[in-house]
């Protein structure tokens, strides 16, 4: 285990992290999607609105945690038939009847947790961190400045003779008030700490993701032929991706596209609902154009702006026209791409599906998913770039750098162990 792990603390992945804005279950859908694209991992947490006159404690804070409420969350709500009916209706539901209750999904930590600990923590499952911020606590912690085992140890830095002259009243309003204050760490920060101790951590970064055994097989996937609306039954907690594949006469699973959080992300929530509840996988995620002849697609009408198609829905100043679904209007492509839809060799943009092979290393995989932002990689085989073998998330990636170097196993080549052998 690396010492980079164990004498860092969460408090250092903390400097500079905004005050957590709380978004309360009594909010609506149409909040929601202008939150969730400003929010890492295409997702926000969803809490109970405060008891006023209350003084909480750490226990009842986290008690008012209701669960993460994904924009793949909100489109497949958005499907639903009477949503697609009265959109305005649905836009205005509280998320409280859209978010999936886990409170497991965060966890409120002391500021010096150990890194290791944290990351034991996002290793079960959690996805948030809650890091209360400290009057104290500068945040400059250099290895041993700061404490060990989750005891802070006096900061030289502080500005505590100063302290000392401020009438008590003063001094214990301002602890109560930043007591009160909070800012939420992601996976997605924890990985960009990872990903700058590169060196602290060698040999494991240069290690193939299949000899630190960091692929997952077990992943969700759903024909491209079938409804793309099925998709929703078949979605993981975590990474929040379903695999739109085609299965070969071999039995082997090709992936053409997926279907998740991360793609919903800043896409019009209201055209992607009608192509989920509308169209096949295959459709959703290879994008239908306006001019094709294959299917008769009926007009739709959706919210868009003249700002440009990835604008949010029901926002200020917006006009309704008619419009015929497409690639376009849900995010997938390019304007300016030329492609028809089938082709195997057509340009497929933003929806084609984030991938690497076995062979590639751990800190090539990390950086992939931190320059797209992305909450996974699909891992596909070493010599058919299109052949599935599973996905690589970020508990996978945690797993892997608290590995100790003596439980690397040999690089499994393709047709021993990933590719060739795993059936759909």
């Amino acid at each position: 285990m690396a010492s980079v792990l164990v004498y860092h603390v969460v408090g250092d992945l903390t400097v500079g992290k905004p005050e957590l804005v709380e978004f309360h279950e009594t909010e609506t859908v149409e909040s929601a999607i202008r939150a969730i694209a400003e929010s890492p991992e295409g997702s926000i947490p969803i809490w109970k609105k405060r008891s006023q006159g209350v003084i909480e404690n750490s226990d009842m804070r986290q008690m008012r945690f209701v669960g993460i409420l994904s924009s793949f969350d909100v489109v497949a709500f958005l499907a639903k038939s009477w949503c697609l009916e009265d959109q305005d209706k649905a836009m205005k539901t509280p998320v409280s009847e859209v978010v999936v209750p886990n409170n497991s999904l965060l966890r409120l930590v002391d500021p010096g947790t150990r890194l290791i600990d944290a990351l034991d923590m996002m290793k079960q499952g959690v996805k948030r961190l809650l890091v209360p911020k400290s009057i104290v606590w500068k945040g400059m912690s250099k290895r041993f400045s700061v404490v060990y085992y989750g005891k802070w140890l006096k900061n030289p830095e502080s500005p505590s003779s100063s302290s000392n002259n401020l009438p008590a009243n003063v001094s214990r309003n301002a602890s109560a008030s930043i007591r009160d204050k909070y800012c939420c760490l992601s996976r997605e920060d924890v990985l960009r700490f990872i990903i700058g101790c590169l060196g602290a951590l060698a040999p494991i970064p240069l290690t193939s993701i299949a000899a630190l055994g960091a692929i997952n097989p077990h992943y969700s996937y759903i024909e491209s032929s079938t409804p793309a609306l099925e998709s929703t039954q078949k979605v993981p907690q975590d990474p929040s991706a379903v695999a739109v594949i085609e299965t070969t006469s071999e039995g082997q699973c090709k992936i053409i596209g997926e279907i998740s959080a991360i793609k919903l992300w800043k896409c019009d929530y209201s055209s992607a609902a009608w192509a989920l509840a509308n169209l096949s996988a295959g459709q959703f995620v290879m994008g239908v154009e306006d001019n094709d002849t294959s299917r008769s697609l009926p007009d739709f009408c959706v919210n868009s702006r003249s700002g440009g198609d990835n604008d949010l829905v029901n926002g200020g100043g917006s006009s309704i026209k008619p419009k015929k679904f497409s690639s376009r209007s849900v995010g997938f492509f390019n304007n300016s791409a030329s492609h028809s839809f089938g082709s195997r060799s057509m340009y497929r943009g933003r929806s084609a599906p984030l991938t690497c092979k076995v062979t590639s290393s751990l800190a090539a995989v990390m950086a992939q998913m931190l320059s797209h932002r992305a909450t996974h990689v699909w891992v596909t085989d070493d010599e058919n770039e299109e052949v599935l073998v599973g996905v690589v998330g970020y508990a996978d990636i945690l797993s892997a750098v608290t590995k100790p170097p003596t439980s690397f196993t040999p690089p499994i080549r393709s047709s021993e162990g990933f590719g060739t052998e795993i059936q759909c």
